[in-house]
């Protein structure tokens, strides 16, 4: 039997048919740009504390991930991340739910020390020792110094060639007091203060607790300064 066309029809199986394409070209999708911004943008607040020039570099996001627009990304430091040299970022939205991780490398550009000449163990740094140098802190090891204050007057413990960095494990600071020497005992408390001669029992730096033997026997615990002297605190 034939059926009669019928306009109306047509037009509601069309539309039927047409709606899931419709309904997924329509569909917003993140865009991968936008979330690379969110992650520099994170980065630059959260080495923003640090000196020197900073500069972010956010790895790129695989192109086949495919993320509903997120009205509102988060950018986060997973645990145990940190906003220096190569670190991993992640990044989430809680409508829709989603989370992805992506790399980054944040450079951190200033002037650190190294060796002007070449230093051996045992040798006091003097002011001439030392140099400034430009270069990217992440790729240096912990602890370089970046203040001749911090290493003029150091003693140096290890051959250092010139143009190493200058690191704060690498040098100590000079002796104040040496084993064995008679030093100036200060004592003092609320309102009064004596002095006294005793002998040191061990090598100290300035500032460094060491015990000291009083000239009537008596062992007391204080703080060596320069001059050889060492204050104890009542």
């Amino acid at each position: 039997m034939k059926i009669p066309f019928r306009p109306a029809l047509a037009l509601a199986v069309a539309c039927f048919c047409a709606s899931p394409m419709a309904s997924a070209q329509t569909t917003a999708r993140q865009e991968h740009g936008a979330l690379r911004e969110t992650i520099s943008r994170f980065l630059q607040t959260q080495a923003g504390g640090m000196p020197g020039q900073i500069r972010v570099e956010v790895g790129a996001i695989d192109p086949r991930l495919n993320l509903a627009a997120c009205p509102n990304p988060e950018a986060y430091l997973p645990p145990g991340g940190k906003a220096w040299g190569k670190t991993s970022v992640g990044v989430r939205c809680l409508a829709p739910a989603w989370n992805i991780y992506v790399s980054a490398n944040v450079h951190i550009e200033d002037d650190y020390l190294a060796a002007a000449v070449p230093l051996a163990p045992g040798q006091t740094v003097g002011p001439q020792d030392v140099a400034r140098v430009r270069g990217d802190l992440t790729l240096l090891p912990p602890g370089i110094l970046t203040d001749p204050a911090q290493a003029v007057g150091q003693t140096v413990t290890r051959s250092l060639p010139a143009g190493a960095a200058l690191r704060a494990d690498g040098l100590r600071a000079k002796g104040v007091v040496t084993q064995g020497q008679m030093v100036r005992v200060v004592a003092g408390g609320n309102g009064f203060q004596v002095t006294g001669e005793g002998r040191a029992l061990a090598n100290a730096v300035d500032g460094q607790t060491i015990q000291v033997r009083t000239a009537g026997g008596t062992v007391v615990s204080g703080v060596a300064r320069a001059g050889g002297s060492v204050e104890v605190a009542f």
